[in-house]
Order: C-alpha cells, then sequence, then structure tokens
C-alpha cells in the first residue's frame, strides 16, 4: 500500500508541489498533461452523473459527451465507480426511449441527440459496462434515419465551423458515420456508403474540418485519400498557434475544443514529421488553459461566451484527446 501511494503521489502529487513552488523541470512539465488528464476525469465524474439527478432528464453534454470520455477514461485504468455511469448506460441503451427525453425541445435537436447517445453507447461497450450490441443496432438505424439526401448529417448548418455540443455537419457526419460502421447493422450499408462518399467530397473549409476529414481518412488507403490527408495536414499545421493550440480558423486564437479535435486527428499520424512535436504542444495547451476545478472553459461561437453545456461538452472533448495523445510507453 505505502508503495502505491508514493507512485501516485510521484506521478501526480508532486508535479503540482513542484509547480506551485516555481521548481518546474522538464519531468513535471511532461507530467502536466497527465495531471490535467486526472482532474479532468474527477471533475466529470462528479458532473456527468449530477445532471440527470438534478434534472430529470438526460442531456447531450453530460450523458453524450462527457459520459464517452469517462468511458474512454475507464479503458485506460482510471477507477470510475460503476455508480456514476450507472443511469447512462440504462439510458443508452435503449434507444426507443431517445425522443422521448425531458427537457425544453426549443433547445434539443433531436437528431443531434441520437447522434451523441449512440457514441455514448458505443463507448459504454468498448468499456465493457454495457453488454448486448443488440441496442447499438438500434441507436444505428435511429441515426442513419436523420442523414440528408446528399449523405450528410446537417446539425446547425449556419455555424460552418460548428460547436462542442452542436457539432456542425462535418463532424456529425463523421461520428455518426463511425456509430454506423462499429454498429455492422445490414440494412445501414447504403447509408454507410453515402456518408463516405459525403466525407470523401468535402473540402476543408476550417480547422475543425480539416481535422474532422482527417480523422475520416486515417485508415483509407487509396492514393486519392493519401493525398488528401496531406491536404488536410498541412491546413493543421499552418493553423497552430504560438501558444501550441488551434482555433477555429488559422488567424484566430486557440481554443480547447478545437485543439482536443485537431489532436485526435493526429492520433494514427504520429510518424508523419513533425507531428509528434505539434502534439506535444497541442497537449501543454490544454494543460494550460484548464480551469482550477478540472473543467476547460466554453468553447463558444462567437468566442468568449458562457455555457453549462459548452463547457461540459469541451471539459468531455479535451479529456478524450489528452487520453488519446498518452505518450507511448
Amino acid at each position: 500500500m505505502t508503495i502505491m501511494i508514493w507512485s501516485w503521489a510521484k506521478r501526480f502529487l508532486l508535479p503540482s508541489i513542484l509547480a506551485a513552488s516555481g521548481c518546474v523541470g522538464d519531468s513535471a512539465r511532461r507530467d502536466r498533461p497527465a495531471i490535467a488528464e486526472a482532474r479532468a476525469v474527477q471533475f466529470l465524474k462528479r458532473e456527468v452523473p449530477a445532471w440527470s439527478r438534478n434534472n430529470g432528464c438526460f442531456s447531450c453534454h453530460n450523458n453524450g459527451d462527457g459520459a464517452r470520455a469517462l468511458y474512454a477514461a475507464m479503458r485506460k485504468g482510471y477507477r470510475v465507480p460503476v455508480r456514476v455511469l450507472a443511469d447512462t448506460t440504462a439510458w443508452v441503451g435503449q434507444p426507443d426511449r431517445w425522443e422521448h427525453n425531458k427537457g425544453d425541445p426549443g433547445f434539443s435537436d433531436l437528431r443531434l441527440a441520437n447522434i451523441q447517445f449512440a457514441a455514448s453507447l458505443l463507448a459504454a461497450l468498448e468499456a465493457g459496462l454495457a453488454t448486448d450490441r443488440q441496442p447499438l443496432q438500434a441507436a444505428a438505424r435511429k441515426v442513419g434515419a436523420d442523414q440528408g439526401t446528399d449523405g450528410a448529417w446537417h446539425i446547425e448548418p449556419r455555424s460552418v465551423v460548428g460547436s462542442p455540443a452542436t457539432y456542425g455537419t462535418t463532424l456529425a457526419t463523421y461520428m455518426a458515420l463511425r456509430t454506423l460502421k462499429q454498429a455492422d447493422a445490414p440494412e445501414t450499408s447504403d447509408t454507410i456508403r453515402k456518408a463516405e462518399d459525403w466525407l470523401r467530397q468535402a473540402r476543408p473549409n476550417n480547422v475543425v474540418s480539416a481535422a474532422t476529414l482527417l480523422l475520416a481518412s486515417a485508415r483509407d488507403s487509396d492514393i486519392l485519400a493519401r493525398l488528401r490527408r496531406e491536404e488536410y495536414l498541412s491546413v493543421i499545421r499552418r493553423a497552430q498557434t504560438r501558444d501550441g493550440g488551434w482555433g477555429p480558423y488559422a488567424d484566430s486564437p486557440a481554443e480547447p475544443f478545437d485543439t482536443a479535435v485537431v489532436l485526435l486527428s493526429l492520433t494514427e499520424l504520429r510518424a508523419a514529421p513533425g507531428v509528434d512535436e505539434m502534439i506535444r504542444r497541442g497537449r501543454s495547451f490544454l494543460s494550460d488553459r484548464q480551469n482550477p476545478d478540472g473543467s476547460w472553459p466554453a468553447t463558444t461561437r462567437p468566442p468568449g461566451g458562457s455555457s453549462y453545456a459548452q463547457r461540459i461538452s469541451t471539459t468531455g472533448w479535451a479529456t478524450l484527446a489528452l487520453l488519446a495523445t498518452r505518450e507511448s510507453p
């Protein structure tokens, strides 16, 4: 027990003490994103179950993005008590109930809720808290029914960039496609093909769309896909700011959400020249911008706004990015 406590203290507590005292060496600097990750998980463990308990309904930000980050944290070895995610796991496992969720329909987009709850259900299966894959196929059918005739999910189409809690068309389409492919429901094959075609033809008109298209093409092996990846990566290289993060456009100040999506898109390209350094700087940016309570400031459009939903979703995305970009042993 003594050895375990000392190991924890050395990993998480000692770097914090050194930082507070001003004695921060290279090792402590490298540990700062790990400390930020652990603090974010603690924050989400408090906040994710609080929404349904206090409001009597389920939210896309808490039980979608926030819960998805906690499921991912469990897969990375964090101890998350089952009770923290019990309500979320039960809710996302019943797709037929999603449209009957309580709350103000004026502030809800059922198409977006379907995408976010389905992504949370997939994460619950990956973490082992859900075991029956039949609900995932039902969720995939529900998500697929919302597809536009051109193959995309047009969520908040007037906002070209999208935001943490509303995604926007490009990110929503990628997230919907990811669920559909993992669900592997036979009746969604045409839906998948149309979504893949839309993403292949989409052009990056901002940093988030470039990062999303990079994610979508990461495992595509044909020559055109490789050329497109170079195009997306070039946009991302140019857009990294002096403080290490990314904003919605190349000339925009960095924001936690945009930085998180970019970091996620770079996870499978670490062998490319300069990508590891880009990731290191992006991780440092996130650790620098974290709030004292373990959350991140809400990334809003326009920037500088205040939104609980955007803050929880921003924190979920940032946590996912830190978990996914941990340094290799």
